[in-house]
């Protein structure tokens, strides 16, 4: 099966662009077949929805893509990641497979039950996790042939207080948390990020958070591809667990620009 044409989205940004903002975790969307495999009630739903979204990260993505100089390429999810969640191995290299929260979720933020004991994630990893993960590998590979070179930058949100299913919660959540890998993050581009969102009041490397998203059959391999995840903590543009953010968010939109135009030539 193909997946429905709002799974993702590749917006377009300048030619010579080489950065691709990359927003996995900002929708609440899920389609009403998906729904019938989840446990929780409509209530309980739309509070895990409001735990597990990193709610207007798509705005801030889109509005500092709006202000840079340069505009970069935005690859968007159209889904919640309770339908799948792009950024995750789909075996047993997983980690968060402890927590219940591989590719395919059967647990909540707090350890609950979301899908039934025995849920088959096959036909959502076929019909949603690969054609996402081929449509994001063809976006990194029209970078290089374009330019010669990719620069993803993962747009993501985590709350102020951790949640039950977090494996390494217990370092600082800073108000910028970078995460990095040592593979495909240069000392130029985590630099750059540092500079950019230094007026948060702190950035901080790998906590709570770690690692970044490379489409597999560049991850480890090709130097060409650079990647960063961009992690901001809620409570600096939004009222949490899943309210408004408004005018608080152009800050860090504001940086995410920068970031971005230090990453063109």
């Amino acid at each position: 099966m193909n997946p429905a044409p709002e799974s993702f989205r590749l917006l377009p940004g300048a030619a010579a662009s080489p950065v691709i903002l990359h927003v996995p975790h900002s929708s609440r969307v899920i389609p009403e077949a998906v729904r019938g495999g989840i446990v929780l009630g409509d209530r309980e739903l739309e509070q895990e929805l409001d735990h597990i979204t990193d709610s207007h990260t798509a705005d801030i993505a889109e509005a500092a893509a709006a202000g840079c100089a340069l505009p970069p390429w935005r690859f968007v999810n159209g889904l919640s990641r309770l339908v799948i969640d792009p950024e995750r191995f789909p075996d047993e290299r997983e980690e968060m497979l402890a927590a219940g929260m591989g590719a395919v979720y059967t647990r909540t933020t707090h350890r609950e039950r979301l899908r039934a004991d025995g849920f088959d994630a096959r036909p959502l990893i076929e019909r949603y996790f690969h054609p996402y993960a081929d449509a994001m590998t063809r976006a990194v590979e029209d970078r290089l042939a374009a330019v010669g070179r990719a620069v993803i930058i993962d747009v993501h949100s985590y709350p102020t207080e951790p949640l039950p299913y977090e494996l390494h919660s217990a370092g600082p959540r800073p108000p910028i948390c970078l995460g990095t890998d040592p593979f495909h993050t240069a000392p130029d581009l985590l630099a750059a990020a540092e500079k950019a969102f230094a007026g948060f009041g702190g950035t901080g490397l790998d906590s709570p958070f770690a690692g970044t998203y490379v489409p597999l059959e560049h991850y480890g391999r090709d130097r060409r591809v650079a990647a960063l995840m961009v992690e901001i903590r809620r409570d600096v543009y939004m009222s949490e667990p899943g309210g408004p953010a408004g005018p608080r968010l152009l800050a860090p939109a504001a940086a995410l620009a920068e970031l971005v135009d230090r990453l063109h030539p």
